[in-house]
């Protein structure tokens, strides 16, 4: 791991798993973690970004700040999605570079691979074939970054990594009710049945598409754990390696939230693609595991949900 002396930039602090991977560098002793909210950096701005990095003597970035979405998040905002993207990540690039940091740590997603790519999808699977549309804005800004990455390291010598997680829940995820991921949204959506005794509660698509899921404190720590195992820019997914579909997933959700309602799918919504699983070999390989399993990892971020949706943030 990354020495604990080292001066840490995490962007995207306040979001899900930003907020997470600075959950886990605390818990595991490091002091120097440098944060810095929209208000006092705007990360769209090169200027900016340039002068906070000579300003904090920077020698880690992870960079975890990033538009995100869902299916109608990226579909109402595909502009958004990419434009933005892709300013934060080059200004943060390029910084790093006249900064002269020690490593670049680039977040992904598995969105990057073709939508009908082999099962598992293999790192190396990467611009073999189209991209899922509904995804295409978000994923292209991603793969941008990350062939920025690899060039800048060709180049520039900027030794860095690109750990791209499969689909995160927990702690501080969007509860938007039309913007939020599959777990968020199936959560909210069947706690509000539940405190309803609504009889009845519809779920997106055909039921049979397959997703993985990790929560995001399991991805933090993994994120960490290859921050320093690469220097190239190399691609490693951050996966448990197993599957739900989108009804199964519904209906353990149904059992954490204890809604007892029937759940009718509404296959006039979109599926996405139609199976996503990321191969873990290399990162199994280097020694790294889950912690949770889904139900129990399920069952925390059902007890933080609660206590988010309390706070009238999400109304």
């Amino acid at each position: 791991m990354i020495e604990l002396d080292k001066k840490i930039y995490v962007s995207g602090h306040n979001g899900m798993v930003g907020s997470a991977i600075v959950r886990f560098l605390k818990e595991s002793g490091y002091k120097n973690i440098i944060t810095a909210s929209r208000e006092e950096l705007e990360l769209t701005n090169q200027s900016e970004v340039n002068n906070f990095f000579k300003l904090n003597e920077i020698d880690v970035v992870f960079n975890a700040a990033a538009k995100v979405g869902g299916i109608v998040g990226n579909a109402s905002y595909p502009g958004d999605f990419i434009h933005q993207n892709l300013m934060i990540q080059t200004n943060l690039l390029d910084a790093s570079i006249r900064s002269e940091i020690d490593r670049f740590i680039f977040l992904g997603s598995c969105c990057i691979y073709p939508k009908f790519c082999d099962q598992p999808m293999k790192e190396e699977y990467l611009l073999t074939g189209d991209l899922e549309p509904t995804d295409e804005p978000y994923a292209i800004g991603k793969i941008a970054g990350i062939i920025s990455c690899q060039a800048l390291y060709q180049q520039y010598g900027l030794k860095s990594v690109c750990p791209m997680p499969i689909n995160l829940f927990g702690k501080g995820d969007n509860l938007h009710p039309e913007n939020s991921h599959i777990i968020a949204g199936l959560m909210r959506r069947l706690h509000f049945a539940k405190i309803n005794e609504e009889e009845t509660t519809i779920v997106w698509g055909s039921g049979v598409v397959k997703r993985e899921y990790m929560h995001v404190d399991d991805c933090a720590e993994a994120i960490v754990f290859v921050s320093d195992q690469f220097d190239n820019g190399e691609i490693i997914n951050i996966a448990p390696g197993t599957e739900l579909t989108t009804r199964e997933t519904a209906e353990v959700i149904a059992d954490v939230v204890g809604y007892k309602g029937k759940l009718v799918q509404d296959t006039t919504k979109p599926d996405g693609t139609m199976r996503k699983l990321a191969c873990s070999k290399k990162i199994k390989s280097l020694g790294w595991e889950p912690k949770l399993d889904f139900y129990e990892a399920l069952t925390v971020t059902y007890e933080d949900f609660k206590e988010e949706i309390l706070s009238g943030r999400w109304d």
